[in-house]
């Protein structure tokens, strides 16, 4: 899944085309109209982030609008064929499932790519640099998350015990594509061979790993690649280093792309 907020919009017109659809068949109960137009997208849903999990909170979400959008069409249903004029209260349900529908979808697209610019220096304020405004969502309590909140303090203690000097170029910036460099020297300043290096890249919040890019080594003791960023939002980048297949060190930056 590339967006979370076109596989939301998407399902949602998938949903109204597909209870559309089944209404030319008159043999077919409303009921199991709003079934299958619910049910259809979010099955292809679910296999489209196979490999690639989003986090509890988005499937959440996308379950919710896409059955909340067929239980209104079937009440539509119902009502139009019973004739007369709508109760107020059939009403307001929907109209409150549509605002929840797009509030929703404006809380995911602020968690990825931050409110626009101007509304942000306006909201937030800003002395001229750059307004960050997305947030994580829901960041699980684990050991493995605690090592996103690491701090340049921790990290210089971890150097000084494993007795490597580690000089990392070319996180910085907001570009989608980076050229990573790893200087590596011990504590006589000669350089860490046979080092196995990766970077693993992945949401803040999310449980695995959006993919793992292998750092290949480029001279003695500095190892290297390119890093491309597959959206626009913030993203936690670990770096790995390890030495006959044992973890020595592990750092976690975060990266913003706007």
């Amino acid at each position: 899944m590339n967006n979370t907020v076109i596989t939301l919009f998407g399902g949602l017109a998938a949903v109204l085309v597909l209870y559309a659809i089944g209404g030319l068949v008159r043999s077919l109960p409303p009921i199991l109209r709003a079934v299958l137009a619910g049910g259809i997208p979010l099955v292809t849903y679910f296999v489209l982030i196979i490999g690639s999990w989003p986090g509890l909170d988005v499937v959440a979400i996308h379950i919710s609008v896409f059955f909340a959008t067929a239980l209104v069409l079937f009440a539509l249903t119902l009502f139009r064929r019973r004739g007369g004029r709508m109760h107020w209260a059939p009403k307001l349900l929907m109209v409150f499932f549509l605002g929840l529908t797009l509030l929703m979808a404006g809380f995911l697209y602020i968690a990825n790519k931050g409110l626009p610019e101007p509304v942000g220096r306006w909201w937030l304020g800003s002395n001229g640099g750059p307004v960050y405004s997305g947030f994580s969502g829901v960041v699980p309590h684990d050991q493995q998350a605690a090592t996103a909140i690491s701090s340049e303090l921790s990290k210089a203690h971890r150097e000084a015990e494993l007795g490597w000097d580690i000089d990392v170029s070319g996180l910085e910036g907001n570009e989608p594509a980076r050229t990573i460099r790893v200087r590596i020297r011990n504590h006589t300043g000669l350089p860490v061979d046979r080092v196995e290096a990766e970077l693993r890249l992945q949401r803040p919040g999310a449980v695995q790993a959006a993919f793992t890019l292998p750092l290949t080594e480029l001279d003695a003791g500095v190892y290297g690649g390119e890093l491309r960023l597959p959206e626009s939002g913030r993203w936690l980048v670990e770096l790995r280093l390890s030495r006959d297949r044992v973890l020595h060190y592990q750092h976690t930056q975060e990266l913003v792309m706007p």
